[in-house]
């Protein structure tokens, strides 16, 4: 299972000092390749505030990518993708067909 995640999306929150304090933050989580027998794909997002995380104050430009993942709950993304996929790809549910002829015992 190869999976891979990347920031897709985030939106910088910008005060009137010039500095962010708040982001909304999307993340696509991707499970081997498309047109594999094991390929999924899903998406979390996640707004963080300064004033709750306390991530430090700095301008928009001064964020790189491993600040911007440093601030999202990457642990708990990364059980419920692993749980997605086990739940989907790995087990998934027995799928019943019906019966058409069962009659009902008298």
């Amino acid at each position: 299972m190869a999976v891979s995640k990347a920031i897709t999306k985030c939106v910088p929150y910008v005060n009137s000092s010039s500095k962010v304090d708040k982001w909304d933050i999307e993340m696509t989580y991707t499970n081997d390749s498309e047109g594999d027998s094991t390929y999924y794909v899903s998406t979390f997002n996640t707004t963080v505030e300064q004033s709750v995380n306390g991530f430090s104050l700095k301008a928009k430009s001064s964020w790189s990518n491993a600040d911007l993942v440093a601030i999202c709950p990457v642990s708990q993304w990364d059980a419920v993708f692993a749980s997605q996929v086990d739940s989907v790809i790995t087990n998934p549910p027995v799928e019943s067909t019906p019966d058409q002829a069962f009659s009902v015992p008298s």
